[in-house]
């Protein structure tokens, strides 16, 4: 046994050992033999210093050959004392269990072992043993036990643990025992307990005040645990590292930036930044979580010492913010510095890899783990390599990885079910679900969540609502708000915006997220006018919107031509430089203004994005397309080619109107080879479509009719495109033979598809033909005519000079609008018909005064009928609506600048 010096073992020694030698009960032979057992309990101490628990085994063999342990339970103590520091807590155990005389101290060693790791189960046990012995526990006793009590709950323990000390009179003593009370119901959530237990305590300290701020945090109320500091420092206490930590913490929690900085100048001005390395890396994660990343990067650059956790801190704000690039750029800054990453930094990485989709990268990182053999070690691991694989849409690797994990648990599951909901795949979401159910796990609200969202995107209400039904029945609903949120998205999405907004209106609390699932719901419903209320509805309850807010709104804007509140938001959306962080929104800003037909406004937003993609060029190639501008869209894809940006197949899609817009086949038929060099028709049946249209509206039938049959699936509108183009050209017979024929083929057809044959028959002048199909297709396929159908049966009969039959049809609609009664004073005028042409003309100028198409189509009627003073009156009066609403134009222009000025 190694021997210590005389004067080591004179300090060592104590009144309690002194005490225990006199007793003569299993006492020593001599002091000689007592010191030579006061110097092993030295080195023991040692051992457990140093975590050397080869030596403190040696120890413990010759501690047991030279009978201390019968001796002495400070021998046993401290061996114990040793196996705990070791992380032995078994050993520790079996010491306890075999030694002749316990007291408190060994008891309270073990105690504090198992509370130290967590344990709290196994320090409740050794409690419950060392009271049944007979031994009543101390204020360290009472301190461990009351720590292990926080740290798994165990509140009602706690309380009769309360009970117990005040009971002996032990809270007047000892501050330490106070202020493990307040720490324990803290971690137990009973904060009110945990304040009155404060203020109850005859002296505190700044221990006292750092445990109550803490539980305050840990419970997610940091707001009070800001006001507990305020209330500290007007008590005179002076904080401590510990305080400055836990209230950075809390400045993060809550993102109060401006709190945070005056904290750090406090403590700048302590100089604590030189002696604790954990305030600098606190300083790191709350200017991080504040979103302030350049300040963060700079506190951390001026560390004085780095660890890792200073990194980690770093990396994880990056991460937090989406920032993957920079988060991979500290990675390898701190494998430069010589620091090794722990697993926290592996998760970190993993996730920045996701962001990035950078599989490779992530693929490395794995390779790096696996050498370090960390997954059989931590499971935090293993879900995010599942997460990073899912995220990247490797997912059969994701698949893989979880299938190799030694130990699963429902956040793995989660994550991959994530990763197929992601992707649409929403049979293999659900397929994974019902297997973790079978491997015994249940879902949380993170997998209900992914399970919801793969309901919305693939539309299975069904499975959606057994899912709902489980939620509800294990009394889920209201408790978390991303699920309730889910809720609200997956009904949304599959189309039962009554349903969505009734577990909207239900929610206890709603958050941006809430509001932008519904929103979005209505939006995508093409429920454009209920999406701006609830916009507005929104903004009253305090609720300001965030990206995808503005780019559903740009979106009702555009459907609704509400160019004024378009013009408002993008006002918001630069006030709050929202531009140059998202493209979508830029994007989004030049689909509302060519939608409205602002396409120079659509233009300018567009040359001032900071970079486009294939998504933003669609929006300005598809306004300019619809609002008739061929020779600009086709320009603008020039330009698009140009900057090297690859066309899609919505790109085509705009092209192909343009071309067809303005008759240019021959710029039509190099997109159609460019078309099929990437193979896209295999695929999209909208681009086939879009073909046939293209060339049936430049005249090219035969060539329509190639693309027609070459199509490998056809739907409706192929078939509607077809049969106008026919009927455009005046090739009726060929409309109704293939009107025929879709039906033959077992295709319905709707409601355009009638208003397609009913123009053929009108521009072909087959009265009786569509005459039929007016009256038979509602009785085969269970529609009824609309006003365009009607007016169409006007036309046709109005064409060929049977205008009682046009009236017959007028006579029986339920509304008539300004273009039936132009389409009759057209059909009056080829006729030469008057009086019904003075009566179309009446009605029409009712309908719109302003409009001079009826006034130039009646003077037209007169002047051929020979009664030149009547066509003149018609002029006259169309002269005159013109200076009267120019007058009203510049009175209501003069006024609004008055407003304005």
């Amino acid at each position: 046994m190694k021997q210590k010096d005389e004067k080591t073992i004179e300090k060592d020694e104590n009144p309690y050992d002194v005490k225990m030698y006199a007793k003569g009960d299993k006492a020593y032979e001599n002091l000689s033999e007592y010191k030579e057992a006061i110097a092993c309990v030295a080195l023991l101490k040692n051992c457990a210093k140093k975590k050397d628990l080869r030596e403190g085994t040696s120890l413990h063999v010759d501690v047991v050959k030279r009978g201390f342990l019968q001796k002495n339970p400070y021998v046993g103590s401290a061996l114990i004392h040793m196996y705990v520091k070791c992380g032995c807590l078994d050993r520790a155990q079996q010491v306890l269990d075999e030694l002749f005389l316990r007291d408190v101290v060994s008891w309270s060693t073990l105690i504090s072992g198992y509370a130290q790791q967590g344990q709290g189960e196994e320090a409740l046990n050794c409690f419950e043993r060392m009271q049944n012995e007979g031994l009543s526990p101390d204020s360290i006793t009472f301190v461990c036990i009351l720590k292990a009590c926080g740290s798994i709950g165990a509140i009602n323990k706690g309380k009769q643990i309360h009970k117990e000390i005040v009971d002996k009179g032990l809270l007047g003593k000892d501050a330490v025992l106070g202020t493990a009370l307040v720490n324990m119901y803290a971690k137990c959530g009973e904060l009110e307990k945990a304040a009155e237990v404060f203020k109850e305590l005859p002296c505190r300290n700044v221990v006292s005040w750092n445990a109550l701020i803490s539980g305050y945090i840990e419970q997610g109320q940091s707001k009070d645990a800001l006001g507990c500091f305020e209330q500290m420092e007007n008590n005179c206490f002076s904080p401590n590292a510990v305080t400055f930590t836990c209230i950075l913490k809390a400045c993060g929690s809550i993102g109060d930036v401006e709190k945070g900085k005056v904290i750090h100048d406090k403590i700048v001005n302590k100089g604590l930044l030189d002696k604790h390395i954990m305030l600098g890396n606190a300083l790191v994660d709350m200017y991080a979580k504040c979103g302030m990343l350049e300040k963060a990067q700079q506190v951390h650059d001026e560390l004085p010492v780095r660890n890792v956790v200073s990194w980690n801190a770093l990396i994880a704000g990056y991460i937090h913010h989406g920032e993957g690039e920079n988060a991979l750029s500290c990675f390898e800054r701190m494998q430069k510095d010589g620091l090794l990453p722990d697993v926290i930094t592996f998760s970190c990485i993993l996730k920045a890899c996701g962001i990035l989709k950078a599989v490779n990268k992530g693929e490395q990182i794995h390779d790096e783990i696996l050498s370090k053999a960390l997954l059989k070690k931590d499971i935090v691991l293993g879900n995010g390599l599942v997460d990073m694989y899912a995220k990247c849409g490797n997912i059969s690797k994701a698949h893989e990885v979880l299938n190799g994990l030694c130990v699963r648990d429902v956040v793995s599951w989660s994550s991959l079910i994530a990763g197929y909901a992601e992707q649409g795949r929403c049979k293999d979401a659900l397929d994974c679900f019902e297997q973790m159910q079978n491997d015994g796990f249940s879902p949380n609200a993170v997998t209900l969540t992914c399970i919801l969202k793969a309901c919305g995107s693939t539309g299975a209400i069904d499975k959606g609502r057994q899912i709902h039904n489980e939620i509800a029945t294990n009394g889920l609903l209201g408790k978390h708000l991303v699920l309730d949120n889910a809720l609200v998205d997956m009904y949304a999405k599959c189309g039962q915006i009554e349903k969505a907004l009734e577990i909207f209106v239900a929610l206890p609390v709603r958050d941006i997220v809430s509001w932008n699932a519904l929103i979005t719901g209505y939006v995508q419903q093409g429920q454009d006018v209920e999406a701006l209320n609830c916009f507005t509805q929104m903004q009253h309850d305090n609720i300001f919107p965030d990206v995808i807010t503005y780019i559903n709104m740009l979106k009702a804007c555009g459907s609704t031509m509400e160019i004024n509140m378009g013009r408002e938001l993008h006002s918001e959306i630069i006030s709050k430089s929202l531009l140059k962080k998202d493209i979508s929104l830029g994007t989004a800003l030049v689909d509302m203004y060519a939608k409205c037909g602002e396409l120079t406004k659509a233009n300018q937003v567009f040359d001032e994005l900071p970079f486009r993609n294939i998504v933003s060029w669609n929006a300005l190639i598809s306004g300019y397309a619809q609002h008739g501008q061929g020779e600009r869209a086709l320009h603008c894809f020039e330009q698009m080619q140009h900057d090297l940006c690859s066309p899609d197949a919505i790109t085509f899609l705009g092209v192909l109107k343009a071309c067809g817009s303005k008759g240019a086949v021959d710029k039509g038929i190099q997109i159609h080879d460019e078309i099929l060099n990437k193979g896209l028709l295999k695929n999209d049946v909208d681009l086939g479509n879009a073909l046939i249209d293209m060339y049936a509206k430049c005249g090219e039938l035969e060539k329509a009719q190639n693309v027609f049959d070459e199509l490998p699936v056809r739907d409706v509108v192929s078939w509607n495109t077809l049969i106008s183009g026919y009927g455009q050209e005046g090739e009726g017979e060929k409309a109704l033979f293939y009107f025929e024929k879709m039906q033959h083929d077992g295709l319905s057809p709707d409601a355009v598809t009638l208003l397609c044959v009913l123009s053929a028959c009108s521009h072909s002048g087959m009265v009786e033909e569509g005459r039929k199909c007016f009256v038979d297709i509602p009785k085969k396929h269970g529609f009824m005519p609309d006003i365009q159908h009607e007016t169409c049966m006007v036309d046709l009969f109005s064409r060929v000079g049977l205008f009682d039959k046009a009236m017959e049809v007028i006579k029986k609609m339920a509304s008539i609008d300004y273009p039936l009664w132009c389409c009759v004073l057209d059909a009056c005028q080829r006729w030469g018909n008057v009086k019904l042409g003075r009566l179309a003309f009446e009605e029409a100028v009712k309908l719109d005064c302003n409009n001079a198409a009826a006034y130039f189509s009646m003077a037209s009627i007169y002047a051929a009928a020979g009664l030149q003073e009547e066509a003149e009156k018609i002029e006259a009066m169309r002269m005159k609506n013109i200076v009267c609403n120019t007058e009203l134009f510049l009175c209501c222009t003069t006024t609004n600048n008055v407003w304005e000025s």
